[in-house]
């Protein structure tokens, strides 16, 4: 299902900042994507969809705990993230104790896990782990500060303390919505946007930059695409980096519903990264609220029914059966197979 930031940036003032997970996290989630893929099949035989898997337990408790920040800014937080629990069946614990007025918090040397979402503020940029990935150890490198260890952050929103984007909240919202499984809506397998989006520069583009190290129009009216754009500051990205953040993803790895505009999940890029514009893959929601198709896919991960949640977790359990059964399997994917049924 739909299961960074989506600030609307200007072309000719605003640098554009993406969801920016550190690249080891990256391959680790790749090497666990690609077994899944190949060994992940429902009791019916069909493919069972990846990012399902990562979902938390229909009904569970996740806990949140922060590195840094006031009580102010954590109460904000907690406060922002309540579009996303009002409108499914899962709760987000932040910890706070009435008798010291405070909220839960984490350390990077703690061993055992003071949380399942650990946030903090001190990374550039906003990003975050998707749904169990944050409490699957195998995630990062054991000394990188991004990961899924007890002492490795799994979501950020860097520079909160000292200034909030204007959209903060729908930072916050879309940030927490990868926490609780959900993905980009540009990378929506039916959204099309691959072929709406720029990916080359203009013919005879000459690379020009501006005083802050982004590539811009040259003097003739040429235009940088996607993959220079990105080259540049703020993100500095590779190719490849570029196509892991922005090319569709495959059916296979999500629960899918319609493509959504209007959803919190979609980014606001630039117009030189669209063939036209107006562009059937821009936002046209607020970049702060749910919208309706984001509140209808945590219902469908996160259903309120009865029912619907038993069938749910019978198909979770089912394919979990299956991928414990598959011989040879390597130490780290066991680990990561046998988190999908820990209660957290």
């Amino acid at each position: 299902m739909r299961p960074g930031q989506p600030v609307p940036p200007n072309e000719d003032t605003d640098l554009l900042f993406l969801d920016n997970l550190p690249d080891p996290v990256v391959a680790s989630m790749e090497v666990r994507d690609r077994w899944f893929a190949s060994a992940a099949v429902s009791p019916d035989g069909k493919a069972f969809f990846l990012l399902d898997l990562q979902r938390w337990l229909v009904g569970s408790t996740v806990r949140v705990a922060f590195l840094g920040g006031d009580t102010s800014l954590h109460r904000d937080i907690e406060d922002a993230t309540r579009q996303i629990t009002d409108a499914s069946n899962i709760t987000l614990d932040f910890g706070f104790d009435n008798a010291t007025g405070q909220f839960r918090t984490w350390s990077t040397s703690d061993t055992e896990y003071r949380a399942d979402i650990r946030v903090a503020f001190d990374q550039s940029g906003f990003s975050s782990l998707i749904g169990r990935d944050a409490i699957t150890s195998f995630i990062g490198t054991p000394d990188g500060a991004f990961g899924g260890r007890p002492h490795q952050r799994s979501l950020n929103l860097g520079g909160f303390p000292i200034q909030r984007p204007d959209n903060w909240k729908g930072v916050v919202r879309h940030e927490f919505l990868h926490a609780v499984a959900f993905l980009h809506e540009h990378q929506h397998p039916s959204g099309g946007c691959e072929f709406q989006f720029r990916w080359e520069d203009d013919a005879g583009y000459a690379p020009t930059l501006d005083a802050n190290g982004r590539y811009i129009t040259d003097t003739a009216g040429r235009r940088p695409g996607i993959y220079t754009y990105l080259a540049g500051a703020p993100n500095h990205w590779s190719r490849a980096k570029v196509d892991h953040n922005l090319r569709p993803r495959d059916a296979a790895g999500a629960l899918l519903g319609d493509f959504d505009q209007d959803s919190v999940m979609l980014y606001r890029f630039p117009a030189l990264f669209y063939r036209e514009n107006p562009n059937p893959c821009a936002p046209t929601g607020n970049g702060v609220d749910l919208s309706d198709g984001d509140v209808e896919g945590l219902l469908e991960a996160y259903p309120f029914d009865e029912g619907e949640a038993k069938r749910l977790s019978a198909r979770r359990n089912g394919v979990v059966e299956t991928l414990s059964g598959v011989k040879d399997l390597p130490a780290e994917l066991g680990a990561g197979v046998k988190n999908l049924t820990v209660p957290h």
